[in-house]
């Protein structure tokens, strides 16, 4: 088979932050219920500490985590030590990339679209994801998202490689 079509998924606030203590340092409903909709039946790739950071395996979807440590496995989890042995793995038209921002920074040069969840305010936050470079990608969907019940506002975006 080809090599799949990469998709980046993530959210980040509006300072860069993308997590906190191994999770969301926020709690979007609508952004969860976006994510398994569009991962559903399909491969994620990650990096270990993401999978930790996962509540348990994703049901409906494969995990193909991509460590160092030649060591590691995890029930549930395929292993992968190099990005090419990832997408291999991966082995279907789509292979979705969850995190965290390393894998993210990896998989760029290779992504075909990006959905992208903007959430609008300065998160407090342990791991950042720096403004990567998407001078290759045009905005294609936007459905912007007001603050309610507490909850930030937030813009659901899609972002589709223009050049190659």
């Amino acid at each position: 088979m080809t090599d799949p079509e990469i998709i980046l998924i993530f959210a980040r606030a509006d300072n860069g932050v993308i997590g906190q203590d191994g999770g969301l340092p926020w709690h979007l409903p609508a952004d969860l219920r976006r994510f398994k909709a569009l991962t559903q039946g399909k491969p994620l790739i990650m990096g270990r500490k993401t999978f930790d950071s996962l509540p348990g395996l994703l049901p409906g979807r494969r995990h193909i985590v991509l460590t160092r440590d030649t060591e590691w496995q995890a029930e549930g989890a395929e292993t992968a030590h190099q990005l090419q042995d990832a997408i291999a793995l991966a082995n279907t038209p789509e292979a979705i990339v969850i995190g965290g921002a390393e894998i993210y920074r990896q998989f760029l040069p290779l992504a075909k679209r990006i959905e992208m969840t903007e959430v609008h305010f300065a998160a407090e936050g342990d791991t950042y994801m720096d403004d990567l470079d998407l001078s290759d990608f045009a905005e294609t969907f936007r459905e912007e998202h007001q603050p309610e019940n507490g909850r930030p506002g937030y813009a659901f975006v899609t972002l589709e490689r223009t050049a190659s």
